[in-house]
């Protein structure tokens, strides 16, 4: 119960991140999550999209240089303690997060948060394990 991720390399230069969710916005892709890192000389915009291979697709198109990656989107109870609860599954499985994120908005006093593991699979057997249903990605409007 993978989403994929789409992670686009930027230069760091000033219009780069217009450009993309300009390209995208004038195709009606909808972004559902977006999270940025940076170094000196390049940058990574990861995005959760509705509609992920046709966004990969026209971004190939425009050159930007991306990669597909599987995440696992979690539901958290949006209140103190309840991302904690779920990450404190975590270490005695011997999951290590590399990075994660939020989705935009909230549903039914839950948030929903991305995580990108070395084992998705992994994940999401720990979390069913728990009593915890990972996000399928219809559920986010990904198709």
């Amino acid at each position: 119960m993978t989403i994929h991720q789409i992670s686009v390399f930027l230069e760091n230069r000033a219009g780069q991140l217009a450009d993309i969710t300009g390209i995208l916005a004038d195709a009606q892709i909808d972004l559902r999550a977006i999270n940025i890192a940076e170094t000196a000389d390049y940058g990574v915009v990861r995005l959760i999209v509705n509609d992920p291979q046709r966004a990969s697709s026209i971004l190939l198109q425009h050159g930007f240089i991306l990669t597909m990656t599987p995440v696992v989107a979690v539901s958290v109870p949006d209140r103190p303690g309840g991302l904690a609860q779920v990450l404190r599954l975590l270490p005695s499985e011997g999951i290590d997060v590399e990075y994660m994120y939020s989705v935009f908005g909230q549903v039914d006093g839950l948030a929903h948060m991305i995580f990108r593991v070395a084992d998705p699979e992994k994940l999401i057997a720990v979390l069913q394990a728990n009593g915890i249903q990972p996000i399928a990605g219809e559920d986010l409007g990904i198709r």
